[in-house]
C-alpha cells in the first residue's frame, strides 16, 4: 500500500495494490475510486484533501 498527498494539488491518493486501474467513479463529492477490470478496488483518491481530513501530510499506520 502507498500513501501520497500532493500539496499542489491537495489530492491524498491510498494506493491500495499495483494492479492496472480500469474505471474510476466518483463515489462521493471528491471521493473518487479506482477499480481494476475485475472489480477490484485498487486506489482512494480525496481531492481538496485539507479542506476534508485534519494533516494530509501526517500518515499514521496501524497493524493489529
Amino acid at each position: 500500500m502507498k500513501v501520497k498527498y500532493d500539496k499542489e494539488t491537495d489530492i491524498l491518493y491510498i494506493r491500495l495494490s499495483d494492479v492496472a486501474i480500469d474505471e474510476s467513479d466518483e463515489d462521493k463529492d471528491g471521493i473518487i475510486l479506482d477499480y481494476s477490470a475485475t472489480g477490484q478496488l485498487v486506489g482512494i483518491e480525496v481531492l481538496n484533501a485539507s479542506k476534508t481530513t485534519i494533516e494530509p501530510s501526517k500518515v499514521e499506520y496501524e497493524y493489529a
